[in-house]
């Protein structure tokens, strides 16, 4: 099995809003903000090729949306979902599943484009695309908090096309591939856990976007439901200890992957390393 760091673009967001209570005294030393507080986050999906399928989990932005909407996220870098895809040796038509750990428009626009006449049509003609029945529920009928983050042009061609799975429950969805349902950032959010060469890889998703968000109270003011955030990174710690657990980061644009470690202080960062060091 191969597993490939797939860059997109970078975006930029408001710290305050990125590290929730934590005071800026403390974040800015680990993850600085510009002049304007905004921190500059990465949107790194996950490409495994199991020999038969080729699996992308999320899939950054896209590059669908209007000046007007990408004004407000300076987006940056020379990274597309495409360039690289290709520089790996594959193309759109290759993906035959996209796992969405949840339909916020910077893990799932890139799921569909425009065509040569303005249709908008699934990017992955080939795939099947994995959603939790509770996070498109949620998606498709929006609470005033989240609905500018529910794009109806992301979610909607998906249903259209025929190529949308609702994940009902957790477990193994594709051979070695298991969904794990949280529920704090936004509801029914897929952490898949990839069994890769007698490793575990977490895709953390928002459950943990970067490891700086490791200690039990980082916790994005983003999140929907802060105080089941902390239940959920309880499991989740309590499961990636016991099984040794590599976690890869979606928007960390320092560090993409590490291993975490049981302290005096709680669960800590032990090592920082990349995916290509593993795979």
């Amino acid at each position: 099995m191969k597993l490939f760091a797939i860059e997109t673009e970078n975006l930029k967001l408001d710290g305050g809003a990125m590290f929730g209570v934590i005071p800026k005294v403390m974040w800015n030393k680990v993850y600085p903000a510009d002049e304007n507080n905004l921190c500059n986050w990465s949107m790194r999906c996950l490409l495994i090729d199991d020999g038969e399928r080729r699996i992308l989990i999320d899939n950054g932005i896209g590059d669908k949306q209007n000046e007007k909407f990408l004004k407000h996220y300076y987006l940056n870098g020379e990274n597309t979902l495409i360039k690289s895809l290709a520089k790996h040796g594959y193309t759109p038509d290759d993906i035959t599943d996209n796992i969405l750990t949840h339909l916020h428009f910077d893990h799932c626009g890139g799921s569909i484009k425009y065509d040569e006449t303005g249709k908008l049509v699934p990017t992955f003609k080939n795939a099947k695309y994995w959603v939790s029945r509770p996070q498109f529920e949620w998606a498709t009928n929006p609470n005033r908090r989240e609905k500018a983050s529910f794009l109806k042009e992301n979610i909607f061609p998906i249903m259209e096309s025929g190529q949308l799975n609702l994940v009902e429950e957790e477990g193994e969805i594709i051979p070695n591939i298991y969904a794990k349902i949280f529920n704090g950032h936004t509801e029914g959010q897929i952490i898949p856990h990839i069994k890769a060469n007698g490793k575990t890889i977490a895709y953390m998703a928002d459950l943990l976007p970067a490891t700086v968000h490791v200690p039990m109270p980082w916790i994005m003011a983003y999140d929907t439901k802060p105080l089941i955030t902390l239940k959920d990174k309880e499991r989740f710690f309590k499961e990636a200890l016991e099984e040794d657990v590599i976690l890869f980061f979606e928007h960390d644009i320092y560090n993409e992957c590490c291993s975490i470690e049981m302290t005096e202080k709680g669960v800590r960062v032990k090592e920082i390393f990349k995916l290509s060091e593993l795979f």
